[in-house]
C-alpha cells in the first residue's frame, strides 16, 4: 500500500505546522493541527490559513473526514471548527483532554464549559486505530507537555505534536499546568523506540541558531543520534534537570490565554453575549508588591 500523501502548511506568526494527510487510493484526508488566524492586538479572526488547506484539498480532489488535534495548543487557536463547518469532518483529540478541561475551567471561570470532552466529536484512547480511507492510523498517548498529548501514526509517518522539535532545537516545555518532565521523557522514549526509518513530523519549528530555513521533518534515527536534549545516552534524571531549569527561563506564549480557553472547547469561542460579541477572559493576578488603586 502506498504511503500517505503529506502536505505541510507553515504558519510563521505562530511557528505552527499543519498537515493535510491523504490516502491516495480513496482520496480521503485528515487535517492535523489546523490554525485559525487570530490577531491578538486587534481581537480579530480570519481563516486564511484554513482556507489554504481547504483549497489544496479541493485542488487534489480530497474529502476531509477528520480534523485532528494532537493536544490543546497554547500558542495558536484551532481552525478545526471551520474545517468541520466546511467539510463535515469530525474533530478528534486524545481522551485526556477532559483532565485539561478540569484544570482550566476554574482558571477562566468557564461555567459554560463541560469537562467530559463532549465539545469534541471523538476522544481517542491510547492504541486506538481508526481509518482515513483505506489507511489505518494509530494513536499513541504521549503526555508530558500537557496531560493530553497524542501522536498520530499513519503508515511510516508519525505526527508528534509538541513532544519533540527538530534535533537542533530539542524538546517541548513541560511547565504548563498538568505538564510533567518525567512523563515527557517517557513519551519521547516511546517515540524513539519506533523503527529508525520512521518519519517524524513536528508541530512547530523556530529555526535553531545557525539554521537559515524552517524544517519540520526528521526521522527516529536522526532524533536518537542528534537531538540536543534526548540523544542516546541522556538519562531521565539529566533530562528532567535540564528541562526544569530551561522551563524556568521561558516566558508564557503570547497567545496562551486566548488559545487555551478556545482550544479546550474544540476551537469554539465562548458564547456571544447580549450585544452579539464574543469575549475572551483574561485572568488578572496581583503580585505581592502590587496593589489596586
Amino acid at each position: 500500500m502506498p504511503e500517505p500523501v503529506i502536505r505541510a502548511f507553515f504558519d510563521e506568526p505562530t511557528n505552527t505546522v499543519s498537515y493535510l494527510v491523504s490516502d491516495p487510493a480513496t482520496k480521503k484526508a485528515a487535517v492535523i493541527d489546523p490554525v485559525l488566524d487570530y490577531d491578538h492586538k486587534a481581537g480579530t479572526v480570519t481563516t486564511d490559513s484554513v482556507e489554504a488547506i481547504l483549497a489544496a484539498a479541493d485542488e487534489a480532489g480530497l474529502e476531509i473526514v477528520w480534523a485532528l488535534e494532537t493536544h490543546a495548543h497554547a500558542d495558536h487557536l484551532s481552525g478545526a471548527p471551520y474545517i468541520k463547518a466546511k467539510t463535515g469532518a469530525r474533530i478528534g483529540i486524545g481522551e485526556h483532554i477532559k483532565e485539561v478541561q478540569r484544570i482550566f475551567r476554574p482558571v477562566f471561570n468557564a461555567t459554560d464549559l463541560r469537562t467530559d470532552g463532549s465539545d469534541f466529536d471523538h476522544l481517542f484512547t491510547d492504541g486506538e486505530r481508526f481509518r482515513i480511507g483505506d489507511r489505518e492510523a494509530e494513536v499513541l498517548y504521549v503526555p508530558g507537555h500537557t496531560p493530553a498529548d497524542i501522536a498520530i501514526r499513519i503508515g511510516d509517518a508519525v505526527f508528534v505534536g509538541d513532544t519533540l522539535f527538530m534535533p537542533d532545537f530539542g524538546t517541548a516545555r513541560a511547565d504548563f499546568p498538568g505538564g510533567d518532565a518525567k512523563k515527557l521523557y517517557a513519551s519521547i522514549q516511546r517515540l524513539l523506540a519506533l523503527p529508525p526509518q520512521t518519519r517524524l513530523f513536528m508541530c512547530h519549528d523556530y529555526k535553531a541558531p545557525g539554521r537559515d530555513d524552517y524544517a519540520w521533518e526528521t526521522t527516529v534515527a536522526e532524533q536518537r543520534r542528534a537531538n540536543k536534549h534526548v540523544r542516546e545516552g541522556v538519562t531521565e534524571e539529566e533530562f528532567v534537570a535540564m528541562r526544569t531549569a530551561r522551563d524556568a527561563t521561558l516566558a508564557a506564549p503570547t497567545l496562551l490565554l486566548p488559545s487555551i480557553q478556545v482550544n479546550i472547547r474544540a476551537g469554539r469561542f465562548p458564547a456571544k453575549e447580549a450585544n452579539g460579541v464574543h469575549y475572551l477572559t483574561i485572568p488578572v493576578t496581583f503580585k505581592k508588591d502590587a496593589h489596586a488603586s
